[in-house]
């Protein structure tokens, strides 16, 4: 597959895996710099987070014109953040509306995140799903919802409601199967209901790097052959073990009854692809999950990193479980529980999140604070 005329991410495109930005900023779409990437880097859809979203508004220089707007209406500081995540997410939708339409809906989509203080309240999150997808008002958009036990209700509710769902932080297997459970319900209920099925769309991230990196550390610890053969290998194993999981569940019978009424399988989505370990290949979460129909989210650097010397050897996917299923089985024989470390995975998850969501709140109170009380016309320079 490999050719010297061809890009690394053209290549990656050809073998049938979406290329997306882990990334969102008002700058990155103002500047015309999303543009760019949709054009030279194969780049056909973004996700973002509270992370990237604090991140972006640490930055406040882009944002002023709309703080002192803000400022002058007396937005509270949590309806302000929502104005300003909602606007980017509508503005990114909208420069990849034509990858949205020459792909027929499959691609060109943007993905916003319910907040993660209310990740295990089902109800609070439905209520924030409809809320997004009103305010945002954009066919390609994704609303993120977390892969907690409370969240997966929330999924199935959104989906029956005709809402296209990205479904974020799964680590485990059984979490995965759950999830897609969760979506096969979710379009069930739709069809019941009378709603086109062929409009709802839905990706599973499921994270990688992140399972590395818990597990390396406990293997580090353990002084063995056996230990050291399976280091940095349980994250990519995981990863082929969640592909066999979403080839089974979509090719059962209860799958087919809504294939038949126009339904659209859930994509699995590699999310944490950045690699975390300085001593790994920094585009080996890329070339280790090449398979058709699925998604890899990149960091800018990971992106920039397989632009450069990325290689793809075709499917590195498919025929691989049963080798993934040895690296787990010998990660649990040396004493390291899976199910302990996709659940603490699950839960720091979470709370990294929380933690950027206040960090997004405080960013977004100085920048309302620099305005309270003065012209906004004239303190954003207009």
């Amino acid at each position: 597959m490999n050719s010297l005329n061809t890009p690394p991410l053209q290549q990656l495109s050809d073998a049938g895996v979406a290329v997306w930005l882990d990334d969102l900023s008002r700058q990155l779409i103002e500047s015309g710099e999303l543009a760019r990437l949709i054009e030279e880097r194969n780049v056909v859809g973004a996700t973002s987070n509270p992370t990237i979203f604090a991140k972006a508004l640490s930055d406040a220089g882009p944002y002023d014109d709309s703080f002192a707007q803000l400022a002058s209406e007396g937005v509270s500081v949590e309806d302000a953040a929502t104005k300003l995540m909602t606007d980017d997410v509508r503005s990114a939708c909208d420069v990849f509306a034509p990858v949205f339409a020459q792909t027929g809906g499959l691609d060109g989509r943007v993905s916003i995140e319910v907040s993660p203080e209310i990740a295990h309240d089902t109800d609070a999150t439905t209520a924030e799903v409809r809320e997004l997808w009103q305010i945002i008002d954009r066919e390609n958009l994704f609303i993120k919802i977390p892969a907690t036990r409370e969240g997966l209700a929330a999924i199935s509710a959104a989906t029956a409601e005709g809402i296209s769902v990205n479904v974020t932080l799964i680590f485990s297997l059984d979490r995965y199967r759950a999830v897609m459970n969760a979506y096969l319900t979710g379009l069930e209920q739709a069809a019941e209901a009378g709603l086109d099925l062929s409009k709802i769309r839905s990706v599973a991230s499921f994270f990688i790097s992140r399972i590395d990196t818990e597990i390396d550390g406990q293997l580090e610890q353990i002084s063995s052959d056996t230990a050291r053969a399976v280091v940095g290998k349980a994250a990519i194993a995981n990863g082929h073990l969640a592909y066999e999981a979403y080839t089974e569940v979509f090719a059962t019978p209860r799958w087919q009854k809504l294939a038949d009424l126009g339904a659209n399988v859930q994509r699995p989505l590699w999310a944490s692809t950045g690699v975390k370990n300085p001593e790994y290949r920094d585009v080996r979460y890329v070339e280790e999950l090449v398979v058709n129909n699925c998604v890899n989210t990149m960091p800018d650097a990971t992106l920039e990193a397989f632009a450069d010397h990325g290689e793809v050897r075709g499917d590195t996917v498919t025929g691989q479980a049963r080798a993934a299923e040895e690296v787990l089985d010998t990660v649990e024989r040396l004493g390291i529980s899976y199910v302990k470390v996709t659940e603490q995975l699950e839960k720091e998850g979470v709370s990294k999140f929380e933690a950027s969501w206040s960090e997004l709140l405080a960013s977004v109170s100085d920048g309302l604070a620099r305005f309270a009380g003065t012209d906004s016309h004239e303190e954003a320079g207009q």
